[in-house]
């Protein structure tokens, strides 16, 4: 069989002419939007606080086995800011 669609019987598909961007970026969707709740109760932060906890060994264990196979694997801190204290 031939896969020419002109050949085919019963209703055709029309191309869509795509609007003028004239140098405009296309559009980008990436991933799902973040939308901040309404209300922040105590089990929402009592789970935001496990859930880092929990991202955090899972860090040292990655760092430290990465370590043992002769890796230079390690956890970096964030400095803090002390911009009042430093000036």
């Amino acid at each position: 069989m031939t896969q020419k669609t002109s050949l085919f019987k019963g209703k055709q598909k029309k191309k869509s002419i795509p609007p003028s961007r004239h140098g405009k970026p296309p559009p980008s969707r990436k991933g799902k939007r973040v939308v901040k709740p309404s209300k922040i109760t105590k089990e929402m932060d009592a789970d935001r606080e496990l859930s880092k906890f929990i991202n955090h060994c899972n860090e040292v264990k990655a760092a430290t086995a990465a370590n043992k196979e002769g890796g230079q694997l390690s956890i970096v801190k964030t400095p803090e800011s002390t911009s009042g204290a430093k000036k």
